[in-house]
């Protein structure tokens, strides 16, 4: 735990750094994600999402039991028993308990005699009567109903989305960026889940809702860290590509803990209800949530934050931003300058001549002249050197005898209690 405390703290400050940002990572991410979103799409038109009942009508059937009746075992048999019915309609019946003393069927649209075979299939296999059996007809037109007000509300929380971000942001091209996050967090959403087969219903348009919220709070809280490190950029010594890439860096770790923990309660949710319950409005809702959140967490590092840096890439301020810190590589550089050699260079000056472009316009066609030996300059002839307080000393009558107080004692000095003694 110490070693990702500190990779988290690393990536904040910028000593460890992962690029998300560059023009060649961007491709990478943009082909991920294509192939991804193609794959979903495939899904789509060769396996047409199977809308549950309450999208295109059908027969419902609400039998009442005993409370200790009411379990997985139960429903498990009356699911057998109308599919075994023969009945084409009936042959994939969604049985969900419903409350303490219910259990819940439905199948597609039947006919009066289809339906009377369907109930006398449940009564057997539960022992109930006649009465304990309810009927109830969906029309395609509520279902419709249904669907239209769902694709109402998505577009209706879409166009919130625009005007919150830009509101906040105060930047139309963030809008756009969690938009294109948003959309191919919904196309990989419904594309898997077409594949999966699983039914649609009431309870997935909830879980792929809740995803679009999920998506869009993780990429807010990346663009509101990319603003902060882009708010001084004319005075900063960063450009807007390496100003986001931090800020991308710096809610990594946050991004991957929050996800983790929020993708294990529905991963268990998801695995209860379709391996252990098998069927049912839990396992709806845990694969919309699941893939939806999944996704979020990948299109607002990979997708949102790299886009949002193309976008802005034009722009006057980004665009300086770049020169200066060009400018700055190339006067740190001590080979920025070096002239280029064109052609083959040997050492003889004759063999072959090799054309160099100067760096500051020297004219390389013409030889420098050779340089003059240099001559020491000559000094002149130093003073006498002082003696006293200013004085000459006088120049030498003769030469220096031994003195004639050679071989006295010389006075010695004492201290100052012995003196005078």
């Amino acid at each position: 735990m110490s070693k990702l405390s500190r990779l988290g703290n690393d990536l904040y400050n910028g000593h460890v750094s992962v690029d998300f940002v560059s023009p060649r990572r961007r491709k990478i991410w943009y082909a991920s994600s294509g192939l991804i979103v193609l794959m979903a799409v495939l899904g789509l038109w060769l396996k047409p999402l199977d809308l549950g009942i309450e999208f295109v009508g059908g027969s419902e059937y609400q039998v009442t039991l005993k409370s200790d009746q009411v379990n997985q075992s139960t429903a498990d048999e009356v699911r057998a028993a109308v599919a075994g019915t023969g009945i084409a309609d009936a042959s994939a019946p969604v049985v969900t308990t419903s409350g303490k003393n219910g259990i819940l069927v439905q199948t597609k649209t039947l006919s009066t005699a289809d339906s009377q075979t369907v109930a006398d299939a449940i009564r057997t296999s539960t022992g109930t009567q006649q009465q304990d059996i309810s009927v109830q007809d969906i029309g395609a037109s509520w279902g419709k109903s249904v669907a239209t007000r769902s694709l109402q509300g998505l577009v209706v929380f879409l166009v919130l989305v625009v005007l919150l971000i830009w509101g906040y942001f105060r930047q139309w091209k963030m809008s756009a960026a969690a938009l294109v996050a948003l959309a191919h967090d919904v196309l990989i959403t419904v594309g898997i889940y077409a594949w999966s087969g699983f039914e649609v219903t009431p309870a997935t348009v909830t879980g792929v809702l809740t995803i679009l919220g999920f998506s869009l709070y993780d990429t807010v809280v990346v663009f509101d860290k990319v603003r902060e490190n882009t708010k001084s950029l004319r005075a900063g010594r960063t450009t807007y590509a390496q100003a986001a890439n931090l800020a991308v860096n710096q809610t990594l770790v946050r991004s991957i803990n929050t996800s983790f923990v929020a993708l294990l309660p529905v991963g268990a949710i998801l695995y209860v209800g379709a391996v252990q319950l098998g069927s049912g409005a839990l396992k709806d809702l845990a694969l919309a949530l699941f893939v939806g959140m999944a996704a979020g967490a990948y299109s607002s590092i990979f997708i949102a934050t790299p886009l949002l840096v193309q976008l802005k890439a034009n722009e006057k301020d980004v665009m300086a931003a770049e020169k200066r810190a060009a400018a700055r590589r190339r006067s740190a550089d001590p080979y920025a300058d070096v002239p280029v050699v064109k052609g083959d260079v040997t050492d003889d000056p004759g063999a072959g001549s090799a054309a160099v472009e100067p760096a500051y316009g020297v004219d390389v066609d013409e030889p420098e002249p050779e340089p003059e030996p240099e001559v020491a300059p000559t000094r002149a002839p130093r003073r006498p050197e002082a003696t006293g307080s200013g004085r000459v000393a006088p120049a030498a009558r003769g030469p220096v005898g031994e003195s004639r107080s050679a071989g006295r004692a010389q006075p010695t000095r004492q201290p100052r209690s012995k003196r005078g003694k």
